[in-house]
């Protein structure tokens, strides 16, 4: 029924527009955005087809005797066109799975597309790993605001936009990554001994090719920026992909007021702003302070699944 092909640059320009076209497909998925890093995973990605028409492709890359989807993305899994069923869903895992024995391919890591960003349903792959006995070895919670649907903030958010208000604290949108980007590892320096996943370099680049999809947003005062967050934009969902404030941004409620502004001023269309994981270690560990900053401007309970199953 189905035909499966691995992925190449010839399939580029069709598998971007199908992943625009899709279900359940996001702007990570276009390959100027998988392949910036290309050289660090050994990718593994397949398109079905049938009848000759592209119904579904799946991000991935191997390390070892495993199959990840995606090792180098927030999620992945298997995105679709609206027509496919759960029964096709079904046949492409079952062509996926001799595909990838055939391949000497032993276990399967797969993180689903949240629900979050599913333009209509598409939870068939979370039925069928439940059919191939997959386990949930990773579940990240993620901060979430249904702008329909919003909650008041708290009294201590309430508090620091009052502070920044009378400091006279300004949100702007901003090209200079430069300037944020030694606030926030610095910060990462100090909490957790790292820095961001993406270097300078990097950032500029993406948000460069995806101009519409990644904005910086920064809070300044007397016009040196003391704060900022980087978004990434999809159709459904405003993610919060880095936030950071230096000491004068902490002292002032920096980051109150530039939240305040972006979720509360109907700058987007999108219908859900999404504040991300405070989770590490496969959800093993929750970062207490940081879901609390997150919880007190309203955001509530997203889950991030971590899946895995044996190939049989």
């Amino acid at each position: 029924m189905f035909e499966i092909r691995l992925y190449n640059a010839e399939y580029k320009l069709e598998w971007d527009s199908f992943i625009r076209n899709s279900k359940n497909g996001t702007f990570l998925f276009l390959r100027d955005y998988m392949d910036y890093h290309a050289d660090r995973f050994d990718d593994l990605s397949f398109l079905f087809f049938k009848k000759g028409k592209l119904e579904a492709v799946l991000p991935g890359n191997t390390k070892d005797n495993t199959y990840y989807s995606h090792q180098g993305l927030t999620y992945g899994g298997l995105v679709l066109t609206s027509k496919l069923s759960t029964i096709d869903v079904l046949a492409i895992f079952e062509l996926l799975n001799r595909t990838l024995k055939e391949e000497g391919i032993e276990r399967c890591i797969y993180k689903p597309i949240p629900l979050i960003y599913h333009r209509i349903p598409a939870q068939e792959d979370i039925y069928v790993l439940f059919r191939n006995n997959a386990l949930k070895i990773g579940c990240n919670i993620s901060s979430t605001i249904y702008q329909n649907n919003k909650l008041k903030f708290i009294e201590s958010r309430k508090s620091g936009i009052r502070k920044g208000a009378n400091a006279g604290v300004t949100i702007s949108e901003s090209n200079r990554y430069d300037l944020f980007w030694p606030i926030l590892n610095q910060n990462l320096e100090n909490k957790h001994g790292k820095t961001a996943v993406h270097s300078l370099t990097e950032m500029n680049y993406l948000a460069q090719s995806f101009p519409e999809n990644i904005k910086l947003y920064v809070a300044s005062l007397q016009d040196e920026i003391i704060a900022g967050t980087v978004l990434y934009i999809t159709d459904q969902v405003i993610h919060v992909q880095y936030i950071s404030a230096n000491e004068r941004g902490k002292e002032v409620g920096a980051l109150d007021c530039l939240f305040n502004h972006l979720i509360n001023d109907n700058l987007f269309s999108a219908s859900i702003f999404d504040f991300g994981q405070s989770t590490e270690n496969m959800g093993n560990y929750l970062n207490e302070n940081l879901i609390f900053q997150k919880e007190g401007f309203g955001g509530r309970g997203i889950v991030y699944d971590i899946y895995e199953y044996q190939i049989n």
